[in-house]
C-alpha cells in the first residue's frame, strides 16, 4: 500500500471514509463536562471552532462508558442514561466544515479518580498514590458490551467515528502492561493475553456500529516504565490490530501514574514517537496516526512525507493556534508561540492548558498568556465543584461498583 503522501491532502481509511486532510486534534482531557457526565455550551463551542480552524478529525478525549471509572469530573459520560439531544449540539456543531468528530471511549481503571470513584485495575495495588482493587472475570466479560454500547450510541448522536484508548496508563493499557497486570485468568501473562480485552473490546465495537463506521485504537509505543509495556511488545499488538477490523492506530506514549513523567511536559523538539511509528510501519499497512511533539509545520509535513505516518495528532499546538491547518494552508504562522513554565508542579502544565482550552470555548482567549499559579487554582476549584455533582448524579452508579 502507497502510504506517502501530504499534508493537504485526503485519507481514505479501510471503512471507506475519505479524512479531507492530514491534520488531527488528538483526544484530551478537556474537563469541559458539566459533572452529570453531558455537554457545557462552551465546550460545544470549542469543537465547533476547531472544527472551522481546518481540521480533518477532532477526537474528544476520555468519554466514559459509565459514571465509575472517570479520569475528572468533567469527562463526558455517554450510556443508556445519557440526554442523547445533548451530546447531538456537540456532534453536529464539531461536525462543522467537514470535520469528522470522535470520541475516544475511556476507562481509567486504577486511575479513576478517586474522589468519584472506588478505582479498579488488572491487578490489586497498593502503591504510594495509587491503590485499586482487582477487576473481576464477571466484569472483564461486561467491558467489551460497554465499549460496543457507548460507540452504537455515539453513532445514534451523529458522532463520525470512536477511538478506543489503550494507552497513557489507562485500564486496556494497564491490561498491556507487565508491571500492573499480574493476572494468571487469560487476561494476563503473555502479551497475547494482555491485549485480549483491547481485540474483545475491537470486536465488540465493530459488531455494534457496522463496518462503515471508523474505529480507531490509540496504543503506547511504551509506557516509558521500567519493567512496564515496551516497544517488542507494542509492536506486537501493532500487528495484531493489522489484523482487526480497526481505521487506524493512533500511536502515542508515556503514562499518567503518579510520579512519572509526561512525554508532552518534556522539552524535546521534535515528534515523540516517530521511530516507533517507522517500525510499526513494518508491520501493518493500516493508517498510521502519531500523537505527540508535533510543533511545526515542517515536522508535520515531514512525517506525512516520509510515508512513516499518515495523519498528524496535534494537542497543545491547537489549544495555542486553533486555526492552525488552516493558517498553515494558508503559508502563515508555521510555528506556534508555546509558552514555558520554571517549576511547574506535576500536572501543572495540563492545568494550564486545559483552563486555556475554557477561554477558547467562551471566545475569551487573549495573545497573553495567564498566570500559571491561577490556572491552577481554577482548574482545582472546577474539580472540586464538579466533584460534588458529579457525586449527586452518579450516586447509584458508584455505589453499586463499591
Amino acid at each position: 500500500m502507497q502510504h506517502r503522501g501530504t499534508l493537504f491532502e485526503p485519507l481514505q481509511l479501510p471503512c471507506g471514509l475519505t479524512l479531507k486532510n492530514r491534520i488531527a486534534k488528538s483526544a484530551m482531557s478537556d474537563s469541559l463536562g458539566d459533572g452529570t457526565g453531558h455537554p457545557t455550551a462552551e465546550q460545544t463551542r470549542l469543537y465547533q471552532r476547531w472544527a472551522e480552524g481546518g481540521l480533518a478529525v477532532s477526537i474528544i478525549g476520555e468519554v466514559q462508558l459509565t459514571g465509575c471509572y472517570a479520569e475528572n469530573p468533567g469527562n463526558l459520560v455517554l450510556n443508556e442514561a445519557s440526554n442523547l439531544d445533548r451530546f447531538r449540539e456537540l456532534a453536529r456543531h464539531g461536525s462543522e466544515n467537514g470535520t469528522k468528530l470522535w470520541l475516544q471511549l475511556g476507562h481509567a481503571g486504577a486511575l479513576a479518580y478517586a474522589p468519584t470513584s472506588n478505582p479498579k485495575g488488572p491487578s490489586a495495588l497498593d502503591l504510594p498514590g495509587l491503590r485499586c482493587v482487582e477487576v473481576t472475570l464477571d466484569e472483564m466479560r461486561q467491558l467489551p458490551l460497554e465499549f460496543a454500547r457507548t460507540a452504537w450510541l455515539a453513532q445514534q448522536a451523529g458522532f463520525g467515528g470512536v477511538e478506543i484508548h489503550a494507552a497513557h496508563g489507562f485500564l486496556l493499557s494497564q491490561f498491556l502492561s507487565p508491571l500492573f497486570n499480574k493476572r494468571s485468568d487469560e487476561y494476563g501473562g503473555a502479551i497475547a493475553n494482555r491485549m485480549r480485552p483491547l481485540l474483545e473490546a475491537i470486536e465488540a465495537t465493530r459488531a455494534a456500529v457496522g463496518p462503515d463506521f471508523p474505529i480507531a485504537v490509540k496504543l503506547n509505543s511504551s509506557d516509558q516504565l521500567e519493567g512496564g509495556f515496551d516497544k517488542e511488545d507494542a509492536l506486537k499488538v501493532v500487528a495484531a490490530l493489522d489484523r482487526s477490523s480497526v481505521d487506524l492506530i493512533d500511536i502515542s506514549g508515556g503514562t499518567y501514574f503518579p510520579g512519572a513523567k509526561s512525554a508532552s511536559d518534556g522539552m524535546g523538539r521534535g515528534p515523540y514517537f516517530l521511530e516507533f511509528a517507522k517500525r510499526a510501519r513494518a508491520v501493518t499497512t493500516k493508517p498510521l496516526m502519531l500523537t505527540g511533539g508535533f510543533k511545526t509545520r515542517a515536522q508535520a509535513e515531514d512525517a506525512v512525507a516520509s510515508g512513516a505516518v499518515d495523519i498528524v495528532g496535534l494537542a497543545r499546538a491547537l489549544v495555542l493556534e486553533p486555526s492552525l491547518p488552516d493558517l498553515w494552508k494558508a503559508e502563515r504562522k508555521p510555528e506556534p508561540f508555546f509558552p514555558r513554565f520554571s517549576d511547574a508542579p506535576e500536572g501543572g502544565i495540563t492545568a494550564w492548558y486545559t483552563m486555556r482550552l475554557t477561554e477558547i470555548g467562551a471566545d475569551k482567549e487573549t495573545p497573553v498568556f495567564g498566570d500559571l499559579g491561577q490556572a491552577i487554582r481554577d482548574y482545582e476549584a472546577r474539580n472540586q465543584s464538579r466533584t460534588g455533582i458529579w457525586l449527586r448524579h452518579f450516586a447509584n452508579d458508584v455505589v453499586r461498583q463499591t
